[in-house]
Formats: C-alpha cells, sequence, structure tokens
C-alpha cells in the first residue's frame, strides 16, 4: 500500500509533498484502505519507503493527528484512528444540486455570458481610458494614509466623505438635491437593487418590471422570491395603464426612465407623472434606475423622476460602473428619510457594501475633480463612436432593420426586420460580433426582435468593419 503512496506523488508539480501525503493518507483512512487500530511505519521507515525527508512524514503524522486521522502512541508508534466504519466514506451517487424554487428561477435568468472586450458587447465602458495611473496614486496616497477606520467595520452605510461626494455630483449632475446621510454605497447597481428586492417587499409580493427589461433587475427580484408583473414598453416607455389593468397594487415598481433598457426609449413626461400617481395610488415605492444617465448626446438631460416626487416616494440608483469600470462594483441608492436606518442595518447583514479602500480612493478621486474631466474625456468620445455606429448601420443593415432612437447611454437598439432575432444574435458571434438578441429580455407577451449594439467600448476606428461584418452575417441567413 505504502508503495502505491510513493507512486502517486507529483514530484515535479507545485504542491508540496507533504500536502500530497497528507491528502493522500486522509483519503486512504477515509476510504478504509487504512483500517482502524491499523499501526502505520515509524516516521523514518515511512520517510525511506516514500523517498520523503523524515521532517516531512513526521510534519504529515502530527498533521493527521491533530485532524483526527490517527493517535500517536508514544513508543508504541502511531495508529489509524479507531473510526465506526459505518462512517467511513463509501461510494454514493454525486450530489442532486437540489436548488429551491427562488434558486431555480434564478439560475434560470441567463444573462448570457458576452466577452470582455470586442464589438458590440452591451454597457461595457472604454476600459481602455480608466485612468489607472491616476487611480493608482489615489489609491496608493490612501493606503499611506491608511486608519483604523478604513479597516474595520464601520461606516456599513458607506465612507461618509464618499456619501458626501455623491451628494454633490447628483446635485450636479441630475439636480438632485439630497443630504449625504440620505446616499447608501452598495456593491454596484446590482447590490443596491438585490438589497431593496428584499428590503422592501416580502416574498409573492407584485413588483411591475419592464417588458423588456434589464436581466439584472429580473435577476434581483427574482431571488428576492417577488411575483414580476412584465409591463409592456412602447415609444414614451412603461405603458402605466397597461400595468395598472394587469396588476394595480405593486409592492414597488422598477423603471429606467430617462434611458429604457435595452430600447433606450425615454419616458414622457405624462407617463412619468402617471407612473407616480399609480405609485401613490398603490402606496408603492418606485425604484429608479439611472444606469448611464452620464452619457447623454441630444438635447439636455430629462429631469430624474426623483426630482418629481415631493413625497419621497422615488429611489434613485446610480451606479460609477459605467463611467469607470464595473470591477470597482461601486453603485448608490439614494433612499427617503424613512428607509435610511433600516437599509444601513440590513446592509451589515447582506456584504453589499464595497471595499473601503475602493469607496476612499473614489471620494478622492470625486472631490478632486477627476471624475468631472473624466467624464467630459468619454463623452467626447463616446459621442464620436456613437456617430460611427450610427453611420455605419446606415451603411451596412439599412437592409435588415432600422437603429431605434436614443438620446443617451452607451449602446443602441437596432430593431430587425427578421422576427428570429436569436438565430441573427448567433450568427451574428459566429463573425466574431457579440449582439444579444432583444428578445432574451422579454418575460411577458411583449414581441420585439433586434441586436444590442454596444459602442463605447470599440474604437470608432473598429465600428466600420465590425458592422460591415455583422452585415455580412446577416445577409448570410438569406
Amino acid at each position: 500500500m505504502f508503495d502505491a503512496m510513493a507512486t502517486a506523488l507529483d514530484r515535479e508539480g507545485p504542491i508540496p509533498l507533504g500536502r500530497q501525503l497528507y491528502e493522500v493518507m486522509r483519503a486512504a483512512v477515509l476510504e478504509g484502505r487504512l483500517t482502524p487500530g491499523m499501526r502505520l511505519p515509524a516516521s523514518r521507515d515511512l520517510a525511506g519507503i516514500l523517498g520523503l525527508g523524515r521532517n516531512t512524514v513526521v510534519g504529515v503524522f502530527e498533521r493527521l493527528a491533530a485532524d483526527g486521522f490517527v493517535e500517536a502512541r508514544g513508543a508504541a508508534g502511531t495508529i489509524v484512528a479507531r473510526l465506526d466504519p459505518a462512517l467511513l466514506r463509501r461510494p454514493a451517487p454525486e450530489p442532486a444540486g437540489r436548488l429551491s424554487s427562488r434558486g431555480r428561477a434564478l439560475a434560470a435568468v441567463a444573462r448570457g455570458a458576452a466577452r470582455p472586450h470586442g464589438a458590440f458587447v452591451p454597457g461595457l465602458p472604454a476600459l481602455d481610458q480608466f485612468p489607472g495611473e491616476l487611480w493608482g496614486r489615489l489609491m496608493a496616497r490612501r493606503l499611506r494614509q491608511s486608519s483604523a477606520a478604513l479597516l474595520g467595520f464601520e461606516h456599513g452605510a458607506g465612507w461618509p466623505p464618499l456619501r458626501e461626494a455623491i451628494a454633490r455630483h447628483v446635485a450636479a449632475a441630475r439636480g438632485i438635491i439630497v443630504e449625504p446621510e440620505r446616499v447608501l454605497v452598495t456593491a454596484g447597481a446590482q447590490g443596491a437593487l438585490d438589497l431593496l428586492a428584499r428590503l422592501l417587499a416580502d416574498a409573492g409580493d407584485p413588483v411591475w418590471i419592464e417588458d423588456p427589461g434589464y436581466l439584472g433587475a429580473r435577476g434581483a427580484l427574482v431571488g428576492a422570491g417577488l411575483d414580476l408583473v412584465p409591463v409592456p414598453v412602447d415609444g414614451e416607455g412603461l405603458d402605466v395603464a397597461a400595468g395598472i389593468s394587469r396588476r394595480p397594487d405593486p409592492r414597488f415598481i422598477y423603471v429606467t426612465p430617462s434611458h429604457q433598457y435595452p430600447t433606450g426609449v425615454a419616458m414622457s413626461l405624462p407617463r412619468r407623472l402617471a407612473l407616480l400617481q399609480a405609485a401613490d395610488a398603490a402606496d408603492a415605492w418606485v425604484i429608479e434606475d439611472d444606469y448611464d444617465g452620464e452619457f447623454r448626446f441630444d438635447g439636455p438631460p430629462l429631469a430624474p423622476l426623483h426630482t418629481l416626487s415631493p413625497r419621497g416616494r422615488v429611489i434613485y440608483v446610480g451606479t460609477f460602473g459605467k463611467a469607470l469600470a464595473p470591477a470597482l462594483r461601486v453603485g448608490y441608492a439614494l433612499l427617503p428619510p424613512t428607509l435610511v436606518a433600516p437599509a444601513a442595518a440590513a446592509m451589515r447583514h447582506t456584504g453589499h457594501a464595497p471595499p473601503l479602500l475602493v469607496q476612499a480612493t473614489l471620494a478622492d478621486f470625486l472631490m478632486e475633480g477627476h471624475f468631472t474631466a473624466h467624464l467630459r474625456r468619454l463623452t467626447t468620445l463616446y459621442a464620436e463612436r456613437r456617430a460611427a455606429l450610427v453611420e455605419g448601420c446606415g451603411r451596412y443593415l439599412s437592409d435588415y432593420g432600422t437603429l431605434m432612437r436614443a438620446e443617451a447611454g452607451i449602446q443602441l437598439a437596432f430593431r430587425l426586420f427578421d422576427p428570429d432575432d436569436k438565430a441573427a444574435s448567433a450568427a451574428a458571434l459566429a463573425a466574431g460580433i457579440v449582439a444579444p438578441a432583444l428578445s432574451r429580455t422579454v418575460l411577458g407577451d411583449t414581441k420585439v426582435s433586434g441586436l444590442q449594439l454596444g459602442f463605447a467600448a470599440v474604437p470608432a476606428e473598429a465600428i466600420d468593419p465590425a458592422l460591415r461584418r455583422l452585415g455580412e452575417a446577416l445577409r448570410s441567413r438569406g
């Protein structure tokens, strides 16, 4: 048996030989090959059999004894622990992998495995424009100045200077006046949605969600066990009348009014007012996701729903992932006063807070004016890339569909004449183009066929050849 152990050791691999021997001997005990009460060779003898140093074998024996697999008997040597044979490992079927009903529903919300780079991944910013050198200097400065406040459990609702910086940012950029104490810093917008879904509603409660709509929001709501009510979206945004006819009593309403995801439609003022009226009637919260509101290319920015709700019914959710990098995982929610304390308490139990070091670095980045300058550069760059996309779609794709109008954001929706957008998306992927099907974002009975075209991460000079390949892929389908 011990000769077989010698051959099982990988002497050229990266795992230390002592670790390998421990695993081999532990498995032999659990599987009954080293039987209970069996006396093991002396450490010197076993080292000779295995071709190992004696100290290595002694260390393995000590670890096995500490874990209860063997017993050291002094001069009597070392024996295998007298474990009940009924407890030893026997061949068994693989675990069934059973999930809860919510787990099955959550796993079924497939967002796809989009490539990290290339044309035309929606929602992906220009990662090559991330100010890495500056960010590194700011983070290094924070590390040099590190204090206990950045290393402990304090500030569960967010690093206070960052909350103040976010309050200043939304006031200047979106016209939202909010006290820093009402800013909740979360692990991206997704973290905010997941927290709010569990905080504001009980399992089984009805909630309105746009149809087609954001799959990340659908996942958060499904994960909370909520009853999703798909409300169709038309040229004016979410159809409030349709929502009322389907379920007039939502617990809350999730909406992307400034730049609807994925169609790009902006919600009209009459619809916004009707939505707030419906929320008042149902005593429902409204979660306003302004996921890429920093980037607007035609006309002045639309007023957020938050500014139209004097009763504080609207919870505004934002993110820095679209302007900086998704991997930073920093988002925020602007809460009404009644939710500040319970949300802060809930944060301690969910793990949705980003690292304080990242928060402190971002606070410096905002307060020192770097973020404003970065946005100006990106807006100019994205306008150029957006124009190249619009022009190229007219040149190569006009026979297959039309671009849907959108004044803001970092992706556009291309509505296809072909009703089978999933086949069109698959043909695009075969040609090296990531263009997800719009229909994958549909939950209810809404009929939509199209492709999502993210332009922010694609250099302007690469957009034309990419669209040419996309046109050829669509043509090949006949």
